[in-house]
């Protein structure tokens, strides 16, 4: 998902009480009976992205982007897995809307820390560095904290990374391989690392797309 399609600047999104009521009500027509197989559990799930998608914009598919190793290494506590997270039609709907809601804030908070991280315009390339390796350094930060470093929690971190550049002006293509070629497989499932590793990071992320060391600690 690129960060035009989920940067809520230019994707506006309210669900006021009556459209939550509307859908939660969808939704839980859509649950799938008890008792029902796993194949009917994920085609709920990816039905419900389509639906969500459909209503308020692609952004949306990143509503079940669980925490941990069932929802593949995201950001979302409200939902699980399939497996765990489909039930009663009623609970279901209302861990699909929890869902969503936490996916928007994340996004949110996002753009919120992209906007004050970002380089100025007219930064030095010592500058722009130094403004680079700080941004990778908290937003690396964040997502440690946010995932618990659970199982794939650095796709997360190369995502935000991503799309942090992306904003920043690099084209999808340029964001990729810098984010990639910082991480470049240093972060592992179930292990936070150590601030001198998100220091490297954040570095050699700087160096390699102006060519300069940031001039000043922060």
């Amino acid at each position: 998902m690129p960060w035009q399609t989920a940067d809520p600047q230019v994707n506006a999104f309210a669900l006021d009480a009556e459209e939550e009521a509307r859908l939660t009500a969808l939704i839980a027509d859509m649950t799938p009976d008890r008792g029902a197989t796993r194949t009917d559990t994920l085609r709920f799930v990816d039905e419900v992205t389509v639906v969500l998608a459909a209503r308020y914009g692609r952004w949306a598919c990143g509503w079940d982007w669980g925490i941990g190793e069932g929802g593949g290494g995201g950001v979302v506590a409200s939902w699980c897995c399939d497996s765990h997270s489909v039930g009663e039609p009623a609970d279901t709907a209302a861990r699909v809307v929890a869902s969503l809601r936490e996916w928007r804030d994340w996004i949110e908070e996002l753009a919120d820390r992209f906007a004050a991280l970002a380089p100025p315009s007219d930064a030095s390339p010592e500058d722009r560095s130094w403004h680079l390796e700080r941004a990778a350094t908290r937003l690396v930060t964040v997502v440690v904290d946010r995932t618990g470093a659970e199982a794939g929690w650095y796709r997360t971190c190369r995502l935000v990374l991503i799309w942090f550049l992306t904003s920043a002006g690099l084209t999808p293509d340029e964001a990729r391989t810098a984010a990639e070629s910082a991480i470049d497989g240093r972060f592992k499932s179930w292990v936070a690392p150590p601030a001198t590793l998100i220091d490297s990071v954040g570095e050699d992320l700087a160096v390699g797309l102006t060519g300069t060391r940031p001039y000043r600690d922060f």
